[in-house]
């Protein structure tokens, strides 16, 4: 008996904020987030703050070194207390009240807040959270249910030849687009749109060579290129939302943020082995051919988000040559779901 082809999932699952609402819990807040590269934080009393999936964060390495998450918000009334980015800080003082925290998160002063004798500074530190680094690279979780190692999969194995950590990162992209986190991903796990979409791409690969490779907990995707070509021919995403391309000299690291359920932020940073003066234009070129392509894709998946929005769409079939990745990422989003929604009912 032939097996039933596979379907897309239906629309409510990009549309719905309900939705939204329950991967932030079940998807984002459980998983290790990529937040680029481990330099960023080099020194003591650097850090770097983000928004993931709606949630406010930061890192900071303090002058013993260790690297420490918070979230980025005061005890007190919940004011921001980092302004979103990189920065150097020694203390931490809430522009709010003017609370202050030292840089392991504990609460040092709360002026003129006045006497009362349950009131103790020790009671009220900064939420943590969990903080790793592989390989040059740096990730964040609020409560992971796995070490970070674990929810790498197969990736470790795949790049153990790949010398990641002697790029230096130089450039750092972001774009934003009117679409769901995953309207981008199913776009970004197949290459069935690329004659389609991309035709200057098109040209620089053997199309009837594209693989696309399923593993544990990410998804591989080569090409065989074609000469004069700047990619590397190796496209790697890795759940739940993070993705690293290779290139020769050099990589690229992206992570696919949801700012809401029909908005979605993608953070690129570029690493190069030549990090001279000698090769800025060379590394340019790839950079903007890199963003090009990105951007290509950005008009076809805010259509598709449109569509899906206006009620009319029905699942459709998934291309078994071109799209098992589309329907393995579908089935772990709907696999981390699963509990919420029975938890709802």
């Amino acid at each position: 008996m032939t097996a039933s082809l596979q379907r897309n999932l239906p629309a409510h699952f990009y549309v719905d904020p309900g939705v939204y609402v329950a991967e932030r819990q079940a998807v984002f807040r459980r998983s290790w987030q990529l937040l680029g590269p481990e330099s960023q934080v080099a020194a003591p009393g650097d850090y770097l703050a983000v928004e993931l999936a709606g949630w406010h964060l930061f890192v900071l390495r303090g002058r013993d070194g260790v690297l420490r998450g918070f979230h980025n918000l005061c005890r007190h009334r919940g004011a921001r207390l980092l302004a979103e980015g990189q920065g150097r800080c020694n203390l931490l003082r809430c522009p709010y009240h003017n609370w202050v925290y030292d840089q392991e998160g504990r609460l040092q002063k709360a002026p003129w807040f006045g006497e009362y004798p349950d009131f103790r500074l020790e009671d009220w530190p900064l939420e943590p959270v969990s903080v790793a680094s592989w390989r040059g690279l740096l990730f964040l979780a609020i409560e992971p249910e796995q070490d970070l190692l674990e929810q790498l999969g197969d990736l470790p194995e795949e790049v153990a030849d790949h010398p990641l950590e002697s790029f230096t990162a130089l450039a750092t992209r972001r774009f934003v687009m009117a679409a769901n986190w995953k309207t981008y991903t199913d776009n970004f796990v197949e290459g069935y749109h690329i004659p389609g979409i991309h035709p200057g791409f098109l040209r620089t690969i053997e199309f009837e060579g594209f693989e696309t490779r399923v593993r544990q907990s990410m998804i591989r995707m080569t090409a065989p290129q074609k000469e004069g070509s700047f990619y590397g021919g190796k496209w790697m995403w890795m759940w739940p939302n993070w993705t690293l391309s290779t290139f020769p000299g050099g990589m690229n690291t992206s992570r696919i943020n949801p700012l809401g359920p029909e908005r979605t932020e993608l953070v690129y940073h570029f690493y190069f082995a030549d990090s001279s003066a000698e090769g800025t234009e060379a590394r340019q070129r790839t950079i903007e051919g890199n963003c090009a392509i990105v951007e290509e894709d950005f008009g076809i998946c805010e259509e598709t988000q449109r569509n899906y929005a206006s009620g009319a769409y029905s699942p459709g079939p998934l291309s078994p040559r071109h799209e098992p990745a589309v329907a393995y990422f579908q089935q772990r989003v709907q696999a981390s779901l699963a509990p919420e929604e029975r938890a709802a009912q």
